[in-house]
């Protein structure tokens, strides 16, 4: 066998397992306690309930362009008192989830975004973005925030409970 068949045969077993390889990759899997902001920068799921215990940020980052976020029906539950709610002024950076200068985010419930200090989910600058079927609940600010700039994003089929507060009683969506 030649010097250059090989390489070639080489060559194409190379490709072959990056291909093998690409089409089995699966989503970043997240469940459990989040005590610093968890920055995403690939598609990822939720396989349990997450419990974010971040103080003076958000709990999940979405940090890069076409990235999905499934919630899988599972809740991700911020330190707000839900029996309370939001009867004091709120924090606003305690969000749930957030994502800055993006294009492409998909947030897909169902699930639950609840008790956040902040906004439930807060986009800022994004575009071409979709949140839907999610539900957000006593989050201190909107359930869902989209602003500066965002523009040509689909919310649909979202359920917004108790957001808002007496200070900045932003509600909904």
């Amino acid at each position: 066998m030649t010097t250059l068949t090989m390489l070639n045969r080489l060559s194409q077993l190379v490709l072959t397992l990056l291909i093998i390889t690409a089409s089995t990759s699966q989503a970043a899997k997240i469940s459990g306690t989040i005590s610093t902001t968890m920055a995403i920068t690939e598609d990822s799921q939720l396989t349990g309930d997450v419990t974010c215990q971040v103080t003076g940020g958000p709990c999940i980052n979405i940090t890069a362009s076409h990235v999905s976020l499934d919630l899988n029906g599972y809740t991700i539950t911020g330190q707000n008192d839900p029996q309370v709610g939001c009867s004091g002024a709120g924090t606003g950076a305690e969000a749930g989830i957030v994502s800055t200068g993006q294009t492409g985010i998909k947030v897909r419930g169902p699930g639950i975004v609840e008790n956040f200090k902040g906004h439930g989910i807060s986009f800022t600058n994004i575009t071409a973005s979709t949140i839907t079927g999610v539900t957000t609940a006593t989050n201190c600010f909107s359930g869902i925030f989209l602003t500066g700039g965002s523009a040509l994003n689909e919310i649909d089929g979202n359920i917004s409970i108790r957001n808002g507060n007496g200070t900045n009683p932003c509600g909904g969506i």
